[in-house]
């Protein structure tokens, strides 16, 4: 249909080369909602008459139930449309709806509307599953286990501290989502193929309509620019990340010779030989899924890093990496919420590992540095009492007096009140001493579940209101449609 410059049809392998219809299948319905906002502002400016609106209209709702994933001969999904309305409405009207608009900003338009509608998706289904890591950590406050480094045993901890910690970075990308929202919510309809257009529109009018909150105002930007697109796929791909990591730690902990935590059943599967199995895949999924994204991601960035100012189509491949970007992001969202529902914590193993350990180390050292012991000093005594009880195989609690007192030296500190002092190094004791803002002090944890909850809430209404914004924008462009068509059968 857009080929009046040029001599014959595409042949067959050519068309398909071109061809983004089978990537276009999931803006349709933005790009009929964008037509029909084009087309009220057209009739508002006197550019179209009012017959001429109602048949692009009426052709353009009629849309709303087409079939788009049949093969089709167009290069791409405002092709299609435009040839069905033209081919619906007749050419003398419907071949007016692409009057002062461009492919260009016709597509910018499409993505970002989806994309604006993903983040908001995101947004509700990353709360959730913050919510629930929150609800969690309030369950098992008292559930004590050693923390790591290096995964080597390093401080005793609380399960509630652990999981308050993807909590929180998850809340970054919830954060970073939510600023994202409002660079994306800006419209690019009206301008034009990359100048604007000579005929009197209103960019504001199409803007409203579509729930936008202003334009994307240089029409060379709101064509070309799709930095918006790497911003939601660089997003994706740090969230994805979060979650590939906390994913790690689960596989870890479930394994025999963890048994910190038991997975349902639901989120496992068994060996084709060895029905003994109980395997992890959903968890090694998220880590698959997650290298998948970064690809998406690097894809866009090399895509857009060389081009001119202007449309190429090069850009056409930049939908490519959206769409299953935002299916591998809700739906590892959805599935790592409801295995946080249903994960069982094994207390007694994850204390009974810390008996195995020396993890209590640092927490007999700041003992000695209240006491007025330089820290340096604290450090060497420790170590080497950790060295004396590791050689013959025993936990700190089993060091004699007299071996407390061969690794002190002279006048550091008294050889009993240092053994008085490691006897009463409990875990339960160090956790209720631990009182830095953050830490995984037993008093720490509640105000931070406190504050958790409330944040959760604020994003929840939040993005609540702004999907509600889209909804009654969408409300008002349908019902304004519906009355005119009605109206003009009367």
């Amino acid at each position: 249909m857009y080929r009046s410059r040029l001599e014959g049809k595409l042949d067959d392998i050519t068309l398909e080369f071109l061809s983004s219809i089978s990537d276009d299948s999931v803006i349709s319905e933005y790009d009929i909602l964008g037509s029909q906002a084009h087309t009220l502002m057209l009739l508002e400016n006197e550019i179209v008459t009012r017959q001429e609106a109602v048949k692009i209209l009426g052709a353009l709702e009629n849309l709303k139930k087409f079939d788009f994933s049949k093969k089709s001969d167009a290069e791409d999904i405002h092709e299609l449309i435009e040839s069905l309305v033209i081919k619906k409405a007749g050419k003398e009207a419907g071949g007016k709806m692409h009057t002062a608009r461009s492919r260009n900003d016709q597509v910018a338009l499409d993505i970002r509307m989806r994309i604006r509608d993903d983040i908001n998706t995101v947004c509700f289904c990353l709360n959730q599953t913050i919510e629930t890591l929150v609800d969690l950590a309030e369950k098992n406050q008292d559930a004590i286990m050693p923390l790591y480094t290096h995964m080597q045993q390093a401080q005793v901890g609380l399960f509630s501290h652990f999981l308050l910690a993807y909590a929180d970075a998850l809340f970054r990308d919830l954060d970073r989502f939510y600023v994202a929202y409002g660079r994306v919510n800006e419209s690019p309809l009206g301008a034009g193929p990359v100048g604007g257009t000579s005929i009197p529109i209103d960019r504001q009018s199409t803007a409203k309509m579509l729930g936008f909150k202003g334009l994307v105002e240089n029409s060379i930007d709101a064509t070309t620019s799709r930095d918006f697109v790497a911003e939601y796929l660089g997003n994706s791909a740090i969230l994805m990340t979060n979650l590939s990591r906390m994913a790690e730690d689960f596989i870890i902990w479930s394994t025999s010779e963890f048994s910190f935590i038991d997975l349902s059943d639901r989120f496992t599967s068994t060996s084709s030989v060895m029905p003994q199995k109980k395997n992890p895949d959903v968890l090694e999924l998220i880590r698959g899924k997650t290298s998948q994204v970064i690809g998406y991601q690097t894809a866009v960035l090399s895509n857009l890093k060389g081009l001119p100012s202007g449309y190429n189509r090069d850009l056409q491949q930049v939908k490519v990496s959206i769409w299953p970007t935002s299916k591998i992001v809700i739906s590892s969202l959805l599935v790592v919420n409801s295995l946080l529902k249903t994960l069982k914590v094994n207390e007694n193993v994850m204390r009974d590992a810390i008996e195995g350990g020396y993890s209590i180390s640092l927490d007999i050292a700041e003992s000695l540095v209240r006491r007025g012991t330089p820290f340096r000093n604290a450090h060497r005594i420790v170590g080497n009492l950790v060295q004396i009880a590791a050689r013959s195989g025993r936990p700190l609690l089993a060091l004699s007096p007299n071996e407390v007192k061969s690794v002190i030296q002279d006048g550091e500190i008294d050889a009993l009140e240092l053994h008085r002092i490691i006897q009463s190094a409990t875990p339960e004791h160090s956790l209720e001493l631990r009182k830095s803002r953050g830490s995984a002090g037993k008093h720490e944890q509640q105000r931070m579940i406190e504050e958790r909850k409330r944040k959760v809430k604020a994003y929840m209404t939040g993005t609540s209101r702004r999907t509600t914004e889209v909804r009654e924008s969408f409300g008002l462009l349908g019902k304004t449609v519906a009355s005119l068509i009605r109206n003009s059968v009367k």
